[in-house]
């Protein structure tokens, strides 16, 4: 035991999980997000022996990383950039996500600078609310990309569920092939049809997911297991494959419910209790700078988070048969959000398995 808070990858779980989604999506090119892991190298190399095909993240830090790591396949911006990062986009990634005419203005000239090429995926909104233009800004789009000189248009993207909780389905994923075949015709090429991210594994399942849609930009249900509709497993995926400990700082028996004059807890918020008596509590070494403790799931189905300051994990133990020792550590599975703040914090340990 280190004695450290650590998030553990199984990768080899990782490598299954990413299979298993490469074989369902029957042909179709996965793009494999890392960037909830900050772009662990051991990750995006399990991703990459499981099948997909390309690699993307929302920050170009972690794309140089990934360089760095010696990866060599297609790397894709996910979030736009700004004209003054045009530079970097060119040299980091060989794809992005582009719904701007001043940045792609931007990122051509860029190209043309460093006398490269740059592609780009021309991003729509269909009601989720994020990125992407209004389908009536696409001709204008495409025209300014197939004029520019160091631009590749790609093909035509959305993006779901992420920000809207819009959940893809025949009617938007149809709108977005009914947009990219005009496009197609407009500039009399084929144009690939990026239909979203882990969330269209539901539209997948359901059999609505249109036959044209021929690349998904997958990391949640690769590295969770599961559907980020409803956040329950998918396709028979690894649930598991990365998990959460700390280790135990406290055990004690202690009143379930607070003395004196309730106020603020340390985030503002107003805490209510229930009393049920003395109970053994135990206080684990992690806490909100380091997880969302909402999104942890404890290993142990006896042992039940209560809450957690900014350093501090408390949960109650009292259904275990003997409270756990001082250092031992408690298990969890960690949620999305709970995972994006394990890999970022640089206080808790990173380990990985099954390689």
């Amino acid at each position: 035991m280190s004695g450290r808070a650590a998030v553990i990858t199984d990768l080899h779980k990782i490598r299954e999980n990413a299979h298993t989604v490469v074989a369902a999506l029957g042909g179709r090119s996965v793009v494999g997000v890392t960037k909830v892991t900050c772009a662990s190298p051991e990750v995006a190399h399990a991703m990459l022996s499981g099948g997909v095909t390309a690699l993307a993240d929302s920050r170009l830090e972690n794309l140089a990383s990934l360089r760095d790591a010696g990866v060599a396949v297609p790397l894709w911006l996910l979030r736009a950039t700004v004209p003054a990062l045009a530079e970097d986009t060119v040299r980091f990634a060989d794809v992005s996500l582009e719904s701007e005419l001043e940045t792609l203005a931007a990122l051509d000239a860029a190209a043309a600078r460093l006398g490269k090429r740059h592609a780009v995926v021309a991003m729509i909104d269909l009601g989720d609310l994020r990125e992407g233009m209004l389908p009536r800004a696409l001709p204008a789009f495409v025209d300014a990309a197939e004029a520019a000189g160091h631009i590749d248009l790609l093909g035509i993207g959305v993006s779901l569920t992420c920000y809207g909780g819009i959940v893809p389905d025949a009617d938007n994923l149809g709108e977005l092939v009914a947009l990219t075949q005009s496009a197609e015709a407009r500039i009399g090429r084929r144009l690939l049809v990026s239909g979203g991210m882990s969330s269209s594994l539901d539209a997948l399942v359901a059999g609505t997911l249109p036959e044209r849609i021929d690349s998904l930009r997958i990391g949640e249900s690769i590295l969770l297991g599961v559907s980020t509709v409803t956040r329950d497993p998918i396709l028979g995926l690894h649930t598991d494959a990365i998990v959460a400990e700390a280790p135990v700082i406290e055990v004690m028996r202690k009143p379930s419910l607070p003395r004196g004059t309730v106020a603020q807890d340390a985030f503002g918020q107003k805490p209510v209790f229930e009393d049920r008596g003395e109970r053994w509590r135990a206080i684990c070494a992690i806490g909100r700078q380091d997880v969302v403790p909402e999104g942890l799931v404890p290993l142990d189905s006896r042992v039940e988070v209560l809450g957690a300051s900014s350093d501090h994990l408390v949960l109650d133990v009292d259904a275990l048969p003997e409270p756990p020792r001082i250092g031992e550590t408690i298990g969890f599975v960690p949620n999305y959000a709970a995972t994006l703040r394990l890999f970022t914090s640089p206080y808790v340990e990173k380990r990985y398995v099954g390689a």
